[in-house]
């Protein structure tokens, strides 16, 4: 038995089997997009820890950053005593994604964190209860993030559910369904489907919000319509409706901008952040425009442990690293070689691969099974496994999980990113001949 296979022997007398393995590797340590697992084997790291690590494993300045820290003060809850790091990361945060003309943030522990804070700043904002959201989603596994959450097998059997929450169907028009409709055809399709919701199921006057995610993380990097975001935005201005963008998976250079709003000429109302804006450290923001922000209430929001000064610094120095390194441009450049090799394997298995997928670096490819047209999550399994035999660290997504989803990361080298993608490509080719 091998060191890796040691603990996840270990991993089963001591934690639940519910935790999820999305990969069966191992890590010790980690530099740049390169992993070294238990038995020191050099694995190239596709997966980013869930999207985590857009500026890389290693980082020197993210890791003096913490050292720093750690010598000056770990703790003492910025409700309680008031310090600079919090400050400097949120005055971050408010310059390069503005929300209007005057921007806050709040600084939250995750992803999931952040989207309950926004949707309880939406609430107590509009004095609505009413939340609308859509198929495909993944908010969360906390409440009301759970209920927000398309997928059941990450809520089954933990209702009842938040109330007062409404699920649409996600605005993606699929190259597939040409056949059918065209894409302006599709987009007022959901448009009507969009105000159909509003006679039918609830009423503006109960909705507080509506969030989505620009770019699906779990649903299979699905991107939502540009038309119908834009027509969402007019719509929920005039309906005293906050709209709600999810980027804690889009944020930070991995679509080849810092929000995948960018990409659509909408600003929400309230945004929320996690992952690569962390650096590899748990923290998340609530970004939002200046007048609803302040109009919470005192006390409604906050915590213990928010906006830790270890998480801010850790994070201040990834976003300032990011910036000089442009991750932006980064974000193009590798979205455009991993796109390239998805469309040729799709070339070569059409009938297998169905969709090339995403915007930027985020994207996917999704596997159908030719004979039963059904998706095909038991490749896309066997892949992952075959991948990690070879040297690479895949995961998959969609509601099926028949996605292969890419979230190395960003700062990687060119002979890295190719030596990966070949292995990829071998693998699907070994698995589909």
């Amino acid at each position: 038995m091998n060191n890796t296979d040691k603990l996840y022997e270990r991993r089963k007398k001591s934690v639940p089997n519910a935790l999820g393995i999305f990969n069966p590797s191992s890590i010790q340590s980690a530099k740049g997009a390169i992993i070294i697992d238990a038995d020191g084997r050099e694995l190239i790291d596709f997966a980013g820890g869930i999207g985590v690590n857009n500026a890389g494993h290693g980082v020197p300045e993210i890791i003096e950053a913490i050292k720093s820290q750690a010598d000056k003060f770990i703790h003492a809850s910025f409700n309680v005593s008031v310090y600079e790091q919090y400050l400097d990361l949120t005055e971050k945060l408010c310059e390069i994604l503005p929300h209007g003309e005057s921007t806050k943030a709040m600084l939250t522990l995750s992803g999931a964190e952040s989207v309950e804070n926004a949707i309880k700043i939406a609430r107590a904002v509009t004095g609505k209860s009413g939340i609308i959201c859509y198929d495909g989603s993944f908010h969360g596994r906390t409440m009301m993030a759970m209920t927000l959450t398309s997928n059941v097998k990450y809520k089954e059997g933990a209702g009842p559910y938040a109330p007062e929450v409404y699920r649409l169907e996600f605005p993606y028009y699929k190259p597939s369904m040409s056949a059918r409709m065209t894409s302006d055809e599709f987009d007022d399709l959901m448009i009507m489907k969009l105000h159909k919701t509003f006679s039918s199921t609830v009423s503006v006057s109960q909705t507080a919000a509506i969030i989505l995610e620009l770019v699906q993380g779990e649903g299979g990097f699905t991107v939502a319509s540009k038309k119908y975001v834009q027509y969402l935005r007019k719509f929920c201005t005039e309906n005293n409706i906050f709209l709600i963008f999810d980027e804690v998976q889009s944020g930070f250079g991995r679509t080849g901008k810092w929000a995948a709003f960018e990409h659509y000429g909408v600003t929400p109302d309230l945004s929320t952040w996690a992952k690569s804006m962390g650096g590899g450290m748990p923290i998340g923001a609530v970004i939002g425009k200046q007048e609803i922000m302040d109009a919470v209430k005192p006390g409604l929001i906050g915590g213990t442990y928010l906006g830790n000064p270890l998480s801010c610094v850790a994070s201040l120095a990834s976003i300032n690293y990011m910036q000089k390194n442009n991750i932006n441009a980064a974000g193009e450049k590798v979205g455009k070689i991993v796109r390239d090799r998805f469309n040729q394997l799709q070339t070569k298995y059409p009938k297998n691969i169905t969709d090339v997928r995403g915007l930027g670096a985020m994207l996917a490819i999704e596997f159908f099974n030719p004979e039963t047209k059904m998706p095909d999550g038991d490749t896309t399994k066997a892949i992952v496994n075959k991948c990690l035999e070879k040297g690479l660290i895949v995961i998959t997504s969609g509601t099926y999980g028949n996605c292969i989803r890419i979230l190395s990361p960003l700062f990687i080298e060119d002979e890295i990113l190719e030596k990966g993608l070949s292995i990829l490509e071998q693998t699907i080719e070994e698995i589909l001949s």
